[in-house]
């Protein structure tokens, strides 16, 4: 990682300005939810992504571990997406608050699509006709 006193030299030879400010701004943050607040949401990783909706953790194990868990298990939020509840439950970590929540965040997820799929086709037919 870069830190906050690299030089322009070093910046062309690494990556741009951008990037390296990303970069050094993303080292303070100790959690998910202030790297999104500082960075934007899509500087975030799925686990972290993920780690902000599972907040807090348990003893023992924090949300971005538990975040980490659910990803190997499912592979990717697409993957996560048409799971029954009760798979989840099996996850150390995860009780009903947390799966009631992913449960929501997918369900929201799938009519965001939906409505830019219908949109899409209407906007076709609109063009067509």
């Amino acid at each position: 990682m870069f830190s906050a006193r690299i030089s322009t030299k070093a910046t062309l030879k690494y990556g741009t300005l951008d990037s390296v400010a990303v970069e050094s701004k993303a080292n303070k943050w100790h959690h998910p939810g202030g790297k999104l607040r500082e960075l934007g949401a899509e500087n975030l990783s799925d686990r972290e992504l993920l780690a902000i909706l599972l907040a807090p953790g348990i003893k023992g194990k924090s949300a971005e571990d538990i975040a980490a868990d659910i990803l190997s298990r499912f592979g990717s939020f697409k993957g996560m997406a048409n799971q029954p509840l009760e798979k989840f439950s099996k996850i150390k970590g995860l009780a009903d608050v947390k799966i009631i929540r992913l449960a929501a965040v997918f369900e929201v997820a799938r009519r965001i699509v939906n409505e830019v799929i219908r949109d899409r086709e209407e906007n076709q037919n609109r063009q067509s006709g």
